[in-house]
């Protein structure tokens, strides 16, 4: 995937193991790597109070986070072709617009605001839920690699993309994709008598994995493919498997930026420990 990947850095934990994964996704992908710090001027905006040449420090500081994060991607790929800018705005509304031009687009889970014990912070969830292109979330206490990429999969047509990312991610790599598929039996309160055939049921739930990634096996012959179909709920199947990184799709609907990720999305990002990339449809 030759092009641009675009990554958020606020001088936090998070962000800088942000830049970390989007410098390492670039270098395999031959991408460009750009790296954008939000200067966000209106959190400082005391209209009764003079400005005493604060918003020259407000530019000095975004100036030493960019210097920090760009020391970072270096670092940790020499030979990559980087870009850093300060762009005026609110976080979420920047990283929106700079996404437009991405490929992809990499954050931490939370910033330096907000409440220390959140899990992700209101910029990750809404970014997440609006951006067209992949979204990586990122935390700051990664686990080691173990080759390893899972998608989660649906019988559903939306999650198509999702799963042409995840197969992108493993060629990329390396690695070993697992398809992710979670069932379970509908509860009939008032008809417990009701049986099912569970041999038959788990026969059919590998026939919707194989029929949704028939064609990207084809494509990628050179990716190694688990099928991992279980009786569980899904966010549980998603954030039980050690993975180098979790693919999910995003089936929100709704004009708020939490309603635009569906359930299993929001519960992924909330519990896994690898990064997540949200796919949208």
């Amino acid at each position: 995937m030759a092009g641009l990947i675009v990554v958020g850095a606020d001088g936090s934990a998070p962000g800088s193991a942000a830049v970390e994964w989007a410098a390492d996704d670039a270098a395999r992908t031959g991408a460009e790597l750009r790296i954008v710090h939000a200067l966000d001027r209106q959190p400082y905006a005391v209209t009764r109070f003079p400005d005493y040449g604060q918003g020259n420090y407000l530019l000095m500081a975004a100036s030493r986070v960019l210097e920090a994060a760009t020391a970072v991607a270096r670092a940790r790929q020499p030979s990559l072709r980087t870009r850093a800018e300060v762009v005026e705005g609110a976080p979420a509304a920047v990283l929106q617009e700079q996404a437009r031009q991405a490929d992809e687009l990499v954050i931490g889970n939370r910033g330096l605001g907000g409440f220390a014990g959140a899990l992700l912070g209101s910029v990750t969830m809404h970014v997440a839920g609006h951006v067209a292109c992949p979204v990586v979330v990122v935390r700051a206490d990664g686990r080691e690699p173990v080759g390893e990429i899972g998608v989660g999969i649906d019988d559903s047509g939306t999650c198509e993309p999702a799963i042409g990312y995840a197969f992108e991610q493993a060629r990329s790599r390396g690695a070993t994709l697992r398809l992710i598929h979670a069932w379970q039996l509908p509860v009939h309160a008032f008809a417990p008598e009701i049986a099912y055939d569970l041999d038959d049921v788990r026969a059919a739930q590998h026939e919707v994995v194989r029929g949704r990634t028939a064609g990207w096996r084809e494509r990628c012959p050179e990716v190694n493919v688990i099928e991992d179909v279980q009786s569980a709920h899904p966010v549980e199947a998603l954030t039980g498997a050690p993975c180098d990184l979790v693919v999910v799709g995003s089936h929100g609907r709704g004009t708020f930026g939490s309603l635009l990720l569906g359930s299993i999305s929001r519960g992924v990002l909330h519990h896994a420990r690898c990064p997540v990339a949200v796919v949208r449809p």
